[in-house]
């Protein structure tokens, strides 16, 4: 037991030594200074998307701004085959991009058809589109080759609070919250190594983090029934 002890306060000893070095103090402050600078749209990006998803009912409009459009299909973008639908998908969603104005993800492609002696009877597809603060619904009529495309469109606020949450947003964006994440984390850490020189600043610094600590897990215990 006692020599876990020591072991623990050598390697501590040794870590904070490291930690006074000049060059790591030079980098830890160069790297601190230009992260800060570089998250800081960022970091206001995400605190005040808090608040507005924190208060919906004050920023958040109740009634979407709904568009209606409907379209031809061309007929090429199906065949039948050994009594059996086939739908180029490829064609069809490039063909919902350009000429109905589609953008964000596709779901999968709703399907029902009936089929007899090669000829069809009926045919439907659904399938949705949904980006942030977007979403667009789209039914057609495989018979007539119809399309009826609904798009409704939930404000400035709605977008930034989806991007807030990664929703609907697509990788780059869920790249960029990652990478933003981990380089606040690295913020966090090359200021403790800053602190750790000046005694006194460290040693308020501890107190300030204990206190935060508690109050946050206080504030946890009583808001989580």
């Amino acid at each position: 037991m006692h020599f876990k002890i020591n072991h623990t306060m050598n390697m501590s000893n040794t870590i904070t030594t490291s930690l006074k070095n000049k060059k790591v103090q030079l980098w830890a402050r160069r790297l601190h200074v230009y992260v800060s600078m570089s998250l800081l749209l960022v970091v206001l990006f995400f605190s005040l998307t808090g608040i507005t998803l924190n208060r919906p009912q004050l920023f958040v409009s109740e009634k979407p701004q709904i568009e209606n459009s409907e379209l031809i299909m061309p007929a090429h973008f199906f065949n039948i085959e050994e009594g059996r639908l086939n739908i180029e998908k490829p064609l069809l969603l490039d063909f919902l991009a350009t000429q109905g104005n589609l953008s964000g993800k596709p779901s999968e492609l709703q399907l029902f058809s009936d089929v007899q002696n090669g000829e069809l009877l009926e045919g439907e597809i659904s399938l949705d589109y949904k980006g942030p603060g977007y979403n667009s619904t789209v039914f057609i009529d495989l018979v007539s080759r119809q399309v009826e495309i609904e798009t409704s469109h939930y404000g400035l606020i709605a977008v930034l609070n989806d991007l807030h949450k990664g929703r609907n947003s697509g990788q780059v964006w869920a790249w960029f919250i990652d990478i933003s994440a981990l380089l606040m984390v690295f913020f966090v850490v090359t200021g403790v190594c800053l602190l750790v020189p000046k005694k006194k600043s460290f040693r308020l610094g501890l107190k300030w983090t204990a206190l935060g600590s508690i109050a946050s897990l206080l504030i946890f215990f009583l808001a989580v029934p």
